[in-house]
């Protein structure tokens, strides 16, 4: 009997160990442990004193083309002096291994280590530098295009919808309101004067999770597989929702937010068009990250994903921050 065909698999460390010991070259010592399973599976390689990661796509997400593109941006990037975790090739010049898993072929990539630690909360000075190397990558890539998703209104708001539906019903109250929330969000799209709006490469996923702080000054940023085409100030709303979330005291998070800011308009100024939009980007990056819990589920899970998870989500994140910012309000 042929085995048993399956959607998506964790490949084991200790194969994978060998695999990449023989792509790579590295020393017969080299060690391999699993550091994340979600949309793609994260590991840690060890060789002596050197460190890197090799990442997973996972089947169907992201093309060859796409991971070609966030590669040539972490090029890009990197020779250019912006601190980021950068692809490393194999001895034979390629930067794209693929992987006979058994859902299919999947695609691997080995990259820098990132020196330094998570933090989940940490000081304005540090905002302050992220806020520079957000700038300096946005003005590198300022009317850049890639071959990967453009982050406009349809794909925020519009296909993420869809997909959320999927898992809660449209009749909940919880659903009424982002229906609604919806429907003002792309008017305010439908009135932005684009030329007013800075255009190039965005990360969209900027947030304490993908960066890690070396000696309390040095800063990496890592985890590009979001980055696409888009309004800049899309990578800044972001930033300002994450800061809101982790900072529960207002005086902190402003503090905070205002450090980054600083640190930004150190390097390039933020349009006051830009400024005026950051709050209703916010909310519609919630709507998106939403669309992508749903689009994998089969990586999340029902424990995580399911209709309770979503009604808490919408309650206490994106409520609270369209309550925060006064939005329009909506009859029940």
């Amino acid at each position: 009997m042929q085995p048993f065909p399956v959607v998506c698999s964790t490949l084991s460390a200790t194969h994978l160990d060998q695999f990449v010991q023989q792509q790579y070259q590295l020393g017969t010592g080299t060690t391999c442990r699993l550091l994340r399973a979600a949309i793609n599976h994260a590991y840690l390689v060890t060789d002596g004193a050197n460190k890197y990661v090799f990442r997973v796509y996972s089947l169907n997400w992201r093309s060859h083309i796409e991971i070609s593109e966030e590669l040539r941006l972490l090029q890009l990037l990197n020779e250019n002096g912006v601190p980021v975790s950068y692809a490393l090739p194999a001895p034979d010049g390629s930067y794209i291994q693929e992987i006979p898993a058994p859902e299919g072929t999947r695609h691997g990539v080995l990259f820098s280590f990132a020196k330094g630690e998570k933090q989940l909360s940490f000081s304005e000075a540090l905002h302050y530098k992220i806020g520079t190397i957000m700038a300096k990558m946005h003005q590198l890539t300022q009317n850049v295009q890639l071959q990967r998703v453009q982050y406009n209104p349809q794909v925020l708001l519009i296909d993420s919808f869809k997909l959320l539906q999927q898992y809660i019903s449209i009749e909940t109250e919880e659903m009424r309101f982002m229906q609604q929330v919806q429907g003002f969000l792309l008017q305010q799209y439908a009135q932005v004067d684009e030329n007013a709006i800075r255009k190039g490469v965005i990360h969209l996923d900027i947030w304490f999770d993908n960066l890690n702080i070396y000696n309390n000054s040095e800063i990496t940023i890592f985890d590009f597989d979001f980055c696409g085409n888009g309004w800049v100030l899309h990578d800044i709303a972001y930033y300002m929702l994450q800061v809101f979330n982790t900072e529960r005291e207002e005086d902190q998070y402003l503090s905070r937010l205002n450090s980054f800011y600083k640190g930004y308009e150190s390097v390039t100024p933020i349009t006051d068009e830009e400024k005026q939009f950051l709050a209703i980007a916010g909310i519609s990056i919630h709507f998106f990250y939403l669309g992508v819990q749903c689009q994998r589920f089969e990586n999340w899970t029902n424990t995580f994903l399911n209709e309770t998870y979503l009604k808490r989500y919408i309650n206490l994140v994106v409520k609270k921050l369209y309550d925060y910012h006064k939005l329009p309000g909506f009859k029940e």
